[in-house]
């Protein structure tokens, strides 16, 4: 039986149904109530004063790790992380052990994700072990459960498998994500640049970026389809996105907050947490990714959340993995860039909640009547200092252990049951 609830004394921030201010919000039954309906004499108060009412976050980009390296991450644990950082729902990517290529491993992330504390959606991949050799059963895993397709971690290098990939993708309204990497360029362990020269580490240009955006551009302009860009990092990319854009090419574009947080001077003590894929760039890079998000040329912030064990992190920078953990930072390192003014309140529920639920074509990303009460209550101004006893995630590869940070989630709410909790 759900819990009634009365979420009072919050500033309401739901830009689909343009709202922004205080009221109140009920829920009965796991659902969203009309305004103005009466509240049941049962019903429980939760005091939002000072915080905002947001719909629940959705992270378009996620590794859980499972199946096949429950050991870094898993579902369960995933999930958790997901619910302390505000997200209600993750979309995670297919390269596991084995690659989520067919039904059956959909339905076994969605068995295992039956339990998680948040909603869990599973992205296939677009070739046969993302191999880039042979599509994988867009029809079958789209009716198993899969919401896109991608082989994230590696670039699609075959354009006539891409074209394909789009073109059968738009026949199960699947969105195809791109990991777009120009793999021959893409050589190095850090952006190219004086940084990489001093350092003495092999760099990867920009170009190896864009060459691969302006492909996926051109294909999507050609098929008439749409394409969805990943971790975007570079100017570059950005200018080439905004272009197709005006132009009226169906593609969107995410990126993550390490793209705006920091550059690639992170990079000077040889901190294996600063190495990532793509990596990070220049400052003139992180400056167009801020203006990108405030015009609406990136269209979402998505964490790639990506755990690694020491195993893979405590090694030469050469040597270690790519990836950092980003669930439980993104909120607050977003909200740095609305306390700087690079946009507002409504802008950053867009591109955290509303862009991505559209993207994928899932539920979620308003506060309409009706709906699942999936909802974020966040305190803008909430200090903590992010140390290692409080991750969740399994994992603890992250550039940010350490910082003090402001803006926090102090309740996520999944259908009405709550799932991560501050304000206790």
């Amino acid at each position: 039986m759900n819990t009634t609830w009365r979420i009072k004394n919050g500033r309401i921030i739901d830009p689909a149904n343009k709202i922004d201010g205080i009221a109140d919000l009920l829920v009965i039954d796991g659902r969203i109530a009309e305004p103005g309906q009466p509240i049941p004499a049962d019903t429980q108060e939760i005091d939002a004063q000072g915080c905002w009412v947001v719909p629940g976050l959705i992270d378009m980009h996620v590794h859980l790790r499972e199946p096949g390296d429950e050991y870094k991450e898993d579902i369960l644990s995933g999930a958790r992380a997901a619910a302390s950082g505000g997200f209600t729902g993750v979309a995670c990517m297919p390269n596991t052990k084995p690659v989520n290529d067919c039904a059956a491993v959909t339905a076994l992330i969605l068995d295992r994700a039956a339990e998680a504390a948040v909603r869990v959606y599973p992205v296939g991949a677009i070739s046969q072990g993302s191999e880039g050799h042979q599509l994988a059963e867009f029809g079958e895993m789209q009716a198993a459960g899969v919401v896109a397709v991608t082989d994230d971690g590696r670039p699609v290098r075959d354009s006539q498998l891409m074209r394909r990939a789009l073109e059968y993708a738009s026949d199960f309204g699947l969105t195809v994500i791109s990991h777009s990497e120009e793999a021959a360029l893409s050589t190095g362990v850090m952006n190219e640049g004086p940084v990489s020269t001093r350092l003495g580490l092999k760099g990867i240009p920009t170009a190896a970026e864009s060459v691969m955006v302006y492909r996926e551009i051109a294909l999507a302009e050609f098929t008439g389809t749409k394409v969805h860009i990943a971790h975007v990092s570079t100017a570059m990319a950005i200018d080439l996105i905004r272009a197709a854009k005006a132009r009226g090419v169906r593609v969107t574009a995410e990126t993550a907050p390490h793209y705006f947080t920091l550059t690639d001077e992170a990079v000077l003590g040889y901190d294996t947490n600063t190495k990532m894929n793509p990596p990070l760039r220049s400052e003139a890079d992180r400056e167009a990714i801020k203006a990108a998000l405030a015009d609406g040329t990136l269209d979402a912030i998505a964490t790639d959340h990506a755990p690694h064990s020491i195993l893979e992190k405590e090694l030469e920078f050469d040597a270690a993995a790519n990836g950092i953990i980003g669930l439980e930072t993104a909120l607050p390192l977003a909200l740095a860039l609305v306390r700087d003014k690079v946009f507002d309140a409504q802008r950053l529920v867009a591109l955290m909640a509303v862009n991505p639920a559209g993207i994928l074509g899932i539920p979620g990303g308003t506060l309409s009547p009706g709906g699942a009460a999936d909802i974020t209550l966040i305190d803008p101004e909430r200090e903590f200092l992010y140390s290692t006893d409080q991750v969740v995630s399994k994992s603890r590869n992250t550039p940010f252990l350490g910082w003090p940070l402001q803006g926090r989630a102090v309740l996520t709410m999944v259908g009405g049951a709550i799932r991560h909790n501050l304000l206790a």
